[in-house]
């Protein structure tokens, strides 16, 4: 098999050859067909994320087939095809685990960041963690769900029932839930950086009722807004954006810190709240909402080779829409 390997933080991914793995009790083999590229991977790549164990493949927007079955692993068929996310096991025994918040479990494993992830041919996963995908629509679309879509969703469902919804950054993530959002009715404002006309665009052809910079405010105040870019200095300007009784909810794994700002924003019973990993369940949801709304993702696919080249350009905020990488 082949992979890209991180071997230091920050250091450039390796195009290395390897074995293919076994797969061990309850686990399976999956042949990657595609693999999506996450700003979190982004932060494993540049050490932003504690407890790296190196070397580490980075990747865990994973759509593949099962090729091979470890003992116990009854719950799959070979050549089914599976998504693999970024949950990658729970100890069920905690007090998290076993009050339903599997997301926040004291001892969990993470794709491609605490276990060999997507960005290779080959991976080996948890087999309760896949979800089962069928055979409608191609990996590529379907890649990017298995993390942007799937937080996206967590993060809709935590933002409540407002009508007037901001989304903070309007990338992956950020261009599925707006597709959601509008099924479900709402009202959308897309924020991007100053000037990114191309995610702008993109945000009023997927029916957003206004697209503009960070910095300015909404025609409307907001019943709620979701913050997907890791920019801290976002949140004060979501809470102003929001009114009163409002909520901000922040996405991702990691975020510059926030700075300060005056109590009046948070006043009146605005909520600041985050989100932490997902569920198994969000996925059963999500999925079943997906099919429903006919959520079409908008991706530009590179051969896994090219995973450095893709990190850089999403970084400097190049990449509109999604980035798949394909072995």
């Amino acid at each position: 098999m082949h992979a890209m390997v991180l071997n230091a933080p920050g250091a450039p991914l390796q195009f290395e050859l390897r074995k293919e793995p076994m797969p061990g009790p309850g686990e399976v083999r999956i042949k990657v067909g595609a693999c999506g590229v996450c700003r979190t991977d982004l932060h494993v790549v540049d050490g932003e994320l504690p407890d790296i164990a190196y070397p580490i493949v980075p990747g865990h927007e994973v759509v593949g087939r099962v090729e091979a079955l470890g003992p116990g692993a009854t719950s799959r068929m070979i050549g089914e095809r599976v998504g693999v996310p970024w949950l990658g096991h729970t100890c069920g025994e905690c007090s998290y685990c076993r009050s339903g918040r599997e997301n926040l479990c004291d001892r969990p494993r993470f794709t491609g960041y605490t276990r060999d992830g997507g960005f290779a041919t080959h991976l080996v996963t948890d087999s309760s963690y896949c979800f089962p995908l069928g055979e409608a629509g191609d990996d590529v679309a379907i890649a990017p769900l298995l993390c942007a879509g799937l937080i996206g969703w967590r993060s809709l469902v935590m933002a409540g029932e407002g009508m007037h919804l901001g989304i903070f950054g309007f990338g992956a993530a950020g261009h599925i839930v707006a597709q959601v959002a509008r099924w479900q009715g709402r009202s959308v404002y897309a924020f991007t950086r100053a000037g990114d006309t191309d995610a702008q665009a993109l945000a009023r052809s997927l029916g957003a009722e206004w697209a503009g910079g960070s910095e300015d405010l909404p025609p409307v105040p907001l019943d709620a807004a979701i913050i997907y870019a890791p920019v801290g200095a976002l949140v004060p300007l979501a809470l102003r954006a929001v009114r009163k009784g409002g909520r901000v909810v922040c996405a991702g794994i990691h975020m510059s810190d926030i700075p300060e700002f005056p109590y009046r924003l948070l006043w009146e019973e605005r909520q600041l709240l985050s989100v932490a990993n997902l569920t198994r369940n969000d996925g059963i949801e999500f999925f079943r909402t997906a099919a429903q709304a006919g959520i079409r993702t908008h991706t530009s696919v590179f051969p896994l080779r090219q995973a450095n080249e893709v990190l850089s350009k999403l970084r400097a905020g190049q990449i509109t829409g999604a980035a798949v990488l394909q072995p």
